[in-house]
């Protein structure tokens, strides 16, 4: 089953985490990265080309760094744009036909773990954090798997960043085999 991972991240290339991980899950077999700023650089969504490209999936994953407790704006925009049409616009041709795909979140922090406790600095979890996506999920209908998260992203080590990708891709493997679409 093709599982498409869209990777959102604003700077012109995507940071050290964020293309490692991007790179360890394209070895991955029925798995399709996107690159979607340097796709959109000018963020001009071609809205009918990503709805193509989901209902192409059988899976979806969302990557992206955490940035002041949100998502990337282009992922935002994305969402406004593509998930608007599929499930509000026309949903009996697009939204209804993507219901049941199983989404994974893929996020990295700077800060570390203990930052995001209620007593750390962050004062929420990225549980809570993300929320919206989970709430967006639901709305949708796509089953929600257990976020991927590395802290510490702009501090890892090389030995530090190949454990990451290791648990990144037994993370996806598992994801995969837990959630088969319309089960």
């Amino acid at each position: 089953m093709k599982t498409t991972l869209l990777m959102f991240h604003s700077r012109y290339r995507p940071s050290r985490i964020n293309a490692a991980l991007m790179a360890a899950a394209q070895t991955l077999d029925n798995l399709n990265v996107v690159d979607m700023n340097r796709l959109y650089p000018d963020e001009r969504i071609d809205v009918a080309t990503e709805i193509d490209r989901l209902l192409q999936s059988e899976r979806l994953i969302l990557q992206f760094p955490i940035q002041w407790y949100s998502t990337p704006p282009l992922l935002q925009r994305w969402q406004d744009l593509v998930l608007t049409h599929m499930y509000y616009l026309d949903y009996e041709n697009t939204g209804k036909r993507f219901e049941g795909a199983p989404i994974l979140v893929a996020t990295t922090a700077g800060n570390t773990e203990a930052a995001y406790q209620p007593r750390g600095q962050n004062r929420f979890t990225m549980e809570t954090l993300l929320t919206p996506l989970q709430a967006t999920a639901n709305r949708c209908r796509l089953p929600w798997g257990d976020p991927f998260v590395v802290y510490q992203a702009d501090y890892l080590t090389d030995a530090d960043l190949d454990v990451a990708c290791q648990r990144y891709l037994t993370h996806i493997q598992s994801w995969r085999a837990q959630f088969v679409r319309g089960q």
